[in-house]
């Protein structure tokens, strides 16, 4: 996630959307969502898969602390409008007070989840949910510092086990879900040097711990147990789709900061190394988000990717000034380089999130929604 630090079904779709849905009306088993291809590649009804999509952080969010916004139902009707085929979202509260509803009243929670999950199926729109989006998120609710993301045994993963249980069953047969991610950027706050002045906010309002301290520090180890720990869940119920960890593009210097607790810059080979650290079996999508700088890194990604033998999801990508005709051949040569490199699936940054109107938000009406219709373009020369 970038962070400002604190109508019908479409035709042309590289990913054979359409016979998931002839199989549904049918009575058959509709398709099991991505999995894993020869080499790399992204398999979806049995047949080679590259798409680009959308972030749609808030479409749960919004119906979660509001039951009366379905505002998502408008949303994904311009989604198929426009043709793009999946959405990644942000699928639990990112503060522990936005849990209080799970906590209380389990039934309502998950029937607002489905209300986005029937619209994304109505409309012909694919969806990737995080599931643990904010990493402080479940720590806190089981009254544990983040140092327990790390430990199977905590109460931190005991919840994390009972919401992917019910999560993956509860949607399991759904044509809507592509693939399962973990939550966003973990990554990021690995093994900092400075890690004491990166600690998680401090908000006791929003239901977080009322200190932190050096157990809220995480470390590249503590996040690849949790890896390993939700996927093996995942597989239990789902034993075919996609599952991501929800990295960032890997520090420059994250080999560094994991070896020396420094910052010098990391050679090819040991961006490779923290490439395919982050993603342990049975995890099998690699994940980047590319802004600024990392923009020019995509194809190092897709290589380590390709020497892995894993895919590659770039799961957010944005272009500065988006809004703004100079952005336009930015983000035309970022879908070039995907194109280039050919990664299976990527999304942008960000569709329909009010909060971040001025720099990234993307419509169907405003001034980036041309980003809708690039998509849209870029999908088409795939289904070619």
């Amino acid at each position: 996630m970038k962070k400002i630090r604190v109508a019908g079904l479409f035709l042309a779709v590289s990913c054979v959307w359409a016979s998931a849905w002839s199989a549904r009306a049918a009575g058959t088993s509709p398709s099991p969502g991505l999995t894993a291809g020869p080499n790399g590649t992204v398999l979806r009804v049995g047949k080679p898969c590259r798409a680009v999509g959308v972030n749609y952080f808030g479409c749960f969010l919004r119906t979660l602390q509001q039951p009366d916004d379905t505002s998502y139902e408008a949303g994904f009707r311009v989604l198929g409008e426009r043709e793009i085929p999946f959405a990644r979202f942000c699928a639990t509260g990112f503060w522990p007070v936005e849990m209080a509803l799970y906590r209380t009243n389990r039934a309502e929670y998950w029937r607002r989840m489905d209300g986005v999950v029937r619209a994304a199926e109505r409309h012909g729109v694919g969806l990737i949910p995080s599931l643990f989006w904010h990493y402080p998120c479940l720590p806190d609710l089981a009254g544990e510092p983040m140092d327990q993301w790390g430990n199977p045994q905590s109460r931190t993963h005991s919840l994390m086990r009972e919401y992917v249980r019910e999560m993956v069953t509860r949607y399991l047969k759904s044509p809507a879900i592509w693939a399962w991610e973990f939550g966003n950027e973990y990554n990021l706050a690995c093994d900092l040097p400075n890690a004491s002045q990166h600690r998680p906010p401090v908000w006791k309002n929003l239901g977080t711990a009322s200190e932190r301290s050096a157990r809220d520090e995480l470390t590249y180890d503590i996040v690849v147990t949790a890896f390993r720990a939700f996927a093996a869940e995942i597989r239990k119920h789902d034993p075919s789709r996609l599952i991501c960890g929800g990295d960032a593009m890997p520090r420059a210097s994250a080999w560094h900061n994991r070896q020396e607790k420094t910052w010098t810059r990391d050679t090819p080979a040991q961006f490779a190394e923290m490439i395919a650290l982050m993603a342990p079996a049975p995890i099998d999508l690699l994940s980047v988000h590319c802004y600024e700088e990392d923009l020019k890194r995509v194809g190092d990604a897709a290589a380590a990717a390709r020497r892995l033998g894993k895919p590659l999801f770039v799961g957010e990508f944005q272009v500065a000034r988006g809004d703004q005709p100079e952005g336009r051949k930015p983000f035309e040569d970022f879908l070039a380089q995907l194109e280039a490199h050919r990664v299976p699936l990527a999304a942008v940054w960000v569709f329909d999130y009010g909060p971040q109107d001025r720099d990234f938000n993307i419509t169907g009406s405003n001034r980036r929604a041309w980003q809708l219709d690039a998509l849209r373009d870029w999908n088409r020369r795939q289904a070619r």
